[in-house]
């Protein structure tokens, strides 16, 4: 009883303290802002029981400060609306299911119109409970006045308490996504030594294929810990490992499309040759010698997580990922004349176009584990907050601009 205990606490662990996170933290903040945005919508009287004021709260505060502020400009947005909507047609009908349809309707259709997203039901929500009262001005008032100040004691409240910055958790999943690799790799080598099957480069294809969760994982987290970055005072240590930390997640994300490109060139080859004789795939010399390649690409990759999580020295990592790449392409050298002494281009000009393939994924593993290392060219600084709303400012009006276009061809 109690190992299958300890067992599930084990399980349930990492979800509740997360690397790089203090413990509790957020759920300190959150507390803390619903208890100020009731007690000051209570003594600001804007009603008998201003709920609305921490529950806006509750919902403003996120991981990020960013997320923060877009959450509270888009409640505040959402509710302002809704109001609006539903005193003016309370102005002419009261509550009857066809005003209670066309509220709804009307709000649903404004909120898109103002891409309110994951707010967009907030705005009838608010319609309806106005529209409920008779469009009751103070009623109004009060809802409008307590979304305003839960988004802003939410707001502060993260902004005055430790802002969040995700700068650990993104090295470490770039750490972790270099392992994986590594580990993949390495694993392939070992294949490659032992019994050489169509069954065998499948599999192989596999595990690789499955990393796609991994790089996904690590873009991520990468983005949100540059997200972390607007608006936080602790923006510098951002601004100084977002360059290697970007420059890593897309050397590795290169790497690992690599790794399936030649792990897809070894599983082509073994169906050039019968499938009774896999072995006549590659010889065994052959084999040996690209497990020698994918040992040392392996430990490369191990460098780069290194240096891209910070988990030691970054020149020590620096200087043996560039031992290893040498050493790397010193063993592609030599696996190339093995393959030239053991298949004639000339003789069998099809063999030899799958060794060009399998030679030009070693050659890019290399290339872009390099490219992981490489000092970034300039600083990094954040987007500009007013960026994502000219952006979706332009996404709106396009499909206009597209129309007049199709018109203008038309009468030309």
């Amino acid at each position: 009883m109690i190992t299958g205990w300890r067992r599930h606490v084990e399980r349930i662990a990492p979800t509740l303290v997360r690397p790089g996170r203090k413990p509790g933290l957020r759920t300190a903040k959150t507390t803390l802002a619903a208890v100020l945005s009731f007690v000051i919508a209570e003594k600001l009287g804007t009603s008998e029981a201003p709920i609305l004021a921490p529950l806006t709260a509750l919902l403003v505060v996120q991981l990020t400060l960013y997320e923060t502020v877009a959450h509270g400009v888009g409640r505040i947005a959402s509710v302002l609306a809704g109001v609006l909507v539903a005193v003016g047609v309370a102005d002419f009908v009261g509550l009857t299911w066809y005003s209670l349809g066309a509220v709804v309707a009307i709000s649903l259709v404004v909120g898109r119109l103002l891409r309110l997203g994951q707010h967009l039901m907030e705005m009838p929500i608010s319609a309806m409970i106005v529209l409920a009262v008779g469009g009751n001005a103070n009623l109004a008032a009060g809802r409008v006045y307590e979304t305003l100040i839960g988004a802003a004691v939410g707001v502060v409240v993260n902004i005055a308490i430790a802002p969040p910055l995700y700068v650990q958790p993104a090295s470490e999943a770039l750490g972790e996504l270099a392992s994986r690799l590594a580990a993949c790799v390495s694993g392939l080598a070992d294949d490659l030594r032992g019994e050489w099957s169509r069954e065998v480069a499948d599999r192989a294809l596999d595990r690789a294929r499955e990393l796609s969760d991994e790089v996904d994982r690590a873009d991520r987290t990468l983005a949100r810990a540059e997200e972390s970055a607007l608006f936080n005072p602790r923006a510098g240590r951002a601004r100084e490992a977002q360059p290697r930390l970007r420059t890593g997640l897309t050397g590795l994300e290169h790497a690992y499309v690599s790794l399936r490109s030649l792990c897809r060139a070894l599983l082509d080859r073994t169906y050039y040759v019968p499938e009774t004789e896999p072995g006549d795939a590659y010889t065994q010399e052959v084999r040996f010698a690209l497990a020698d390649v994918l040992d040392e690409a392996a430990r490369a990759l191990g460098s780069v997580g290194v240096y891209t999580s910070a988990a030691g020295p970054r020149q020590d990592a620096l200087d043996d990922a560039g031992a290893e790449l040498s050493e790397l392409h010193r063993r592609r050298d030599r696996l190339a004349g093995l393959l030239l002494t053991v298949s004639d281009p000339y003789a069998d000009a099809a063999a030899w176009q799958q060794h060009g393939a399998l030679l030009a994924s070693v050659d890019r593993l290399r290339v872009e584990v390099e490219a992981a290392i490489r000092p970034a060219d300039e600083p990094w600084r954040p987007a500009p907050v007013t960026e994502r709303p000219r952006q979706a400012l332009r996404d709106a009006v396009q499909p206009f601009d597209r129309r007049r276009l199709r018109r203008r061809r038309r009468d030309d």
